[in-house]
């Protein structure tokens, strides 16, 4: 009789140990544990710790409440400017009711990950490549809300959409390397053109300073041979100052022709002066003169006299002496 009790009491216990490993569950801190009764949802949800199911009845499914990351696989679309690029994104999702993530949705996050990729295609398609490469924190919101208007009524709550890389052909990253260099060198010119205006006006200046004092050039130039010739240099290069280039270019240049005076007459050539005339005798009087005239004396040669201003003598006339 004690020997059957004892049986039936460890029976019992058994029984009990074996329903009890079947109906215990322990639900972890950050899990909640949603029960289902023969099928049915049950209201409460089993928080984090021990708790017991009827086995066979009951069924109790475990929601993780944690911040999941799930990469979203790269998508190829052309965007708004027709350009064809591939990106890839990531997002931060968690459940917040975990009766709905259970209930609402087959598999929650198959559905957040189909639903990213179908948001990111969507948003490549209505965006600039200027936007997908500089402003992605506007797209970002852009692609979380997206996603978050059907999420809720999974019982998910999106917490961060991340864009993170962004493929462009090769061809479209040699022509936006061209054109940031050209924009480099724009700039570069502006800022040269800029400091060669500054250095021009601080030139001018003492070029006014050094007009001055001529001998200002002088110690200018001497200072500058000083400067070169410590560099221990062979080969010494003398700036030749401007100013003497000017000086020998304009000693270089014909004299101008005076200009005469408006009421002076021109002057005209003096006339040759007249032959030496050759010794002539005067002619002897006719056999056939009267007796009575006179004979004309022999003379020496004589120099002529000058002749008038605007006259001249014949040279075969000379003057007649009187006895």
């Amino acid at each position: 009789m004690v020997q059957e009790l004892l049986i039936a009491v460890v029976a019992a216990v058994s029984a009990g140990a074996v329903y009890t490993a079947a109906a215990a569950r322990v639900v972890k801190q950050y899990e909640r544990g949603v029960v289902l009764r023969l099928g049915r949802l049950r209201n409460d949800v089993r928080g984090p710790g021990f708790t017991m199911v009827l086995p066979g009845v009951e069924r109790l499914r475990k929601v993780n409440m944690q911040i999941v990351t799930m990469p979203v696989p790269a998508q190829d679309g052309i965007t708004r400017d027709n350009v064809t690029v591939r990106v890839d994104a990531v997002i931060y999702f968690k459940v917040v009711d975990a009766a709905s993530a259970v209930v609402e949705v087959e598999d929650y996050r198959f559905a957040v990950s189909q639903m990213a990729q179908t948001s990111l295609r969507s948003i490549i398609g209505k965006s600039d490549l200027d936007d997908l490469l500089s402003n992605r924190e506007k797209l970002n919101q852009g692609l979380e809300l997206m996603i978050d208007s059907p999420a809720v009524g999974w019982g998910v709550q999106i917490d961060r959409v991340e864009i993170k890389d962004v493929s462009l052909p090769e061809t479209m990253k040699r022509s936006m390397a061209r054109q940031a260099e050209a924009d480099r060198e724009r700039r570069a010119r502006v800022i040269n053109a800029d400091a060669e205006l500054q250095a021009s006006k601080k030139l001018a200046e003492a070029a006014s300073e050094m007009s001055a004092q001529p001998a200002a050039l002088q110690l200018r130039l001497l200072q500058t041979v000083v400067a070169v010739a410590a560099e221990k240099n062979s080969t010494l290069v003398l700036p030749f100052p401007v100013e003497l280039l000017r000086f020998l270019e304009r000693a270089q240049q014909p004299a101008p022709p005076q200009a005469q005076p408006m009421d002076s007459a021109p002057q005209e050539p003096a006339p040759p002066a007249p032959a030496e005339p050759s010794a002539q005798t005067e002619p002897s009087a006719s056999s056939a003169s009267a007796p009575g005239h006179l004979r004309p004396a022999p003379r020496a040669p004589s120099a002529p006299s000058a002749p008038a201003s605007g006259q001249s003598r014949p040279s075969g006339s000379k003057p007649l002496a009187r006895h």
